[in-house]
């Protein structure tokens, strides 16, 4: 029985470049995200009770979770979810300012875009070995916060509307030990139009 499938993407591989690299994108992708997908399937095998819960529901309850796959949920379960927003908040003709709602919840919660990719920025590159930076809200408001390999903001009753992937195999044929630099470049990929959505439904 096949639970979660890997999501297609909207975009071709090299579609990102030269910010992103097709190679990275293609083993991204069809490799280490599709590896997620098909162990978050198996440790579900034996328990039907949870094969029609959303990821997020899995995520957002993990006391409810059986202990002897609650682990491999939240390891397995939170790389699908992290890599499936990841996928769509990137565009081929992404990056610029941002525009809209979002624009609008960036300048009152931060003062300006500038301050928020900074803050963001700092959050995915502090974050000590494998991990994600995000853009959350939260109680109504935004917040920037970072995670610890694939632990997600859903654990923290927090949605997440926009994240940056900092495991090294985001980056690393590419950028090598460089994650500033990837960090950089990423930015000119964000998929303004798809975090307003999220912004709009989040709030």
């Amino acid at each position: 029985m096949e639970l979660f499938t890997l999501p297609k993407l909207s975009y071709a591989y090299d579609e990102l470049e030269p910010y992103l690299d097709s190679k990275t994108m293609e083993i991204h992708h069809s490799k280490h995200h599709a590896a997620y997908v098909a162990n978050l399937n198996k440790s579900l095998e034996r328990y039907p009770q949870f094969q029609h819960a959303t990821v997020e529901q899995l995520l957002s309850h993990l006391d409810d979770i059986p202990a002897d796959i609650r682990a491999a949920i939240r390891n397995y379960g939170g790389g699908h979810y992290g890599h499936s927003l990841y996928w769509t908040i990137m565009s081929p003709i992404g990056g610029g300012n941002p525009y809209g709602d979002i624009a609008k919840a960036i300048e009152k919660q931060f003062g300006s875009y500038a301050q928020l990719k900074d803050e963001l920025t700092s959050a995915a590159l502090s974050r000590f070995g494998s991990g994600w930076g995000w853009l959350v809200v939260h109680n109504g408001k935004l917040e920037v916060m970072s995670t610890a390999n694939q632990d997600t903001p859903l654990m923290e009753q927090k949605t997440p509307i926009l994240v940056v992937d900092v495991w090294e195999h985001a980056y690393y044929l590419q950028y090598q030990n460089k994650r500033p630099d990837f960090v950089s470049s990423w930015w000119n990929v964000v998929n303004w139009e798809e975090v307003n959505r999220r912004y709009y439904e989040a709030m």
